[in-house]
């Protein structure tokens, strides 16, 4: 059921996104953590920089931890992008920003093997006049890979909704039908009965029903 946060993910990453466009707006999403197998997973990592103004030099490491297993460095970036022979060795590609605040990589065509643990390491070190202090940020994404997607929850609430809509409509509809059915039949009867009674008077008292004609 991992519909929900995808939503969610996909909503942040849209105003991230629109945000963009009006003015230089980072903001930190977390990253899926499940992915389908034979398909492309990105590893978001986002480390937003609260001085922008101030140059930096940013250094990005990446590993993976299989369940049980340790650490084990698969991609690095220090001024150019580095990747390690692993498991994942020609199936990692750098995705991230020209500032350095997305520093996301990409897994192209998972496999089961590749669930567990995935660190995202991020060193900067800022160039002041004075001294060149250095910060450090991680970020850990626990990712499951699966064989097929799983069913979508809001699209199971959708379809439920939709059932319930349709045998709704399909009862008022029998029921207007049967309501107009019986209408109509009780008019018929009506004028039947009217029809029957003027046929029953005797002719001369229907003479006398005729409404004078005045001159």
């Amino acid at each position: 059921m991992a519909a929900l946060p995808r939503l969610v993910c996909a909503s942040s990453v849209a105003l991230v996104v629109w945000a963009g466009f009006c003015s230089a707006v980072c903001v930190e999403v977390p990253s899926e953590t499940e992915a389908v197998q034979g398909t492309h997973m990105k590893l978001l990592c986002i480390s937003c920089m609260k001085r922008e103004e101030v140059t930096a030099s940013t250094v990005v490491e990446w590993f993976y931890r299989p369940e049980g297993g340790k650490d084990e460095p698969i991609y690095e970036y220090r001024k150019a992008n580095h990747e390690f022979p692993s498991r994942f060795s020609g199936r990692l590609q750098w995705n991230g920003s020209k500032d350095m605040q997305d520093v996301s990589i990409t897994v192209l065509n998972v496999t089961l093997n590749d669930s567990g643990i995935y660190t995202c390491n991020i060193t900067r070190e800022f160039e002041f006049e004075i001294h060149r202090p250095l910060f450090t940020s991680s970020r850990l994404i626990h990712l499951t890979v699966v064989e097929e997607a799983g069913e979508d929850f809001t699209s199971v609430i959708s379809e439920i909704m939709m059932y319930i809509l349709l045998v709704f409509l399909t009862l008022w509809l029998l029921i207007e039908m049967v309501y107009c059915y019986r209408k109509v039949s009780k008019a018929e009867e009506a004028a039947q009965e009217n029809a029957t009674d003027y046929l029953a008077i005797p002719s001369e008292n229907k003479e006398n029903c005729a409404v004078p004609v005045e001159e």
